[in-house]
């Protein structure tokens, strides 16, 4: 395996071939390893939250953060832009909805929605008087 000052020589080589004209396009770079606990941590969001607003499953999310699985290298391609930009990802992926936030704040928060519970009536509390004994309310 070579170490990162060669993979990044090589990568030098690789842009001087291509503006030289000597070579057509190039090869993205995407890790081996992409930290997604440490990702999400800096955004501050929940794994579900996280999952919502990139678009990836909550249990790709929980196997990868722990250990259990390894994003592929189209979801750790996709994880570095988050990590280096998530603005873009987000404008990318539902430019509507970053155009709205961002007019109201420089800071994008995603929303999940969740189901109600119906109202089941009054809530009955247990109490317990000095003797003892159970009392309803």
């Amino acid at each position: 395996m070579k170490t990162q000052f060669e993979q990044m020589m090589d990568g030098l080589n690789d842009v001087e071939r291509f503006l030289a004209g000597e070579q057509e396009g190039f090869k993205a770079y995407v890790p081996q390893e992409v930290d997604v606990k440490a990702i999400r941590n800096r955004l501050g969001m929940t794994q579900a939250k996280f999952s919502d607003t990139f678009g990836f499953s909550l249990d790709a999310i929980k196997h990868w953060e722990g250990g259990r699985r390894t994003p592929e290298a189209p979801a750790r391609t996709l994880l570095t832009v988050i990590d280096k930009n998530p603005a873009a990802v987000l404008t990318a992926l539902n430019p509507a909805a970053f155009a709205a936030a961002s007019s109201k704040s420089t800071t994008v928060h995603a929303s999940r929605h969740r189901k109600t519970r119906a109202s089941r009536g009054p809530a009955k509390r247990n109490a317990y008087s000095g003797g003892g004994k159970r009392v309803t309310k």
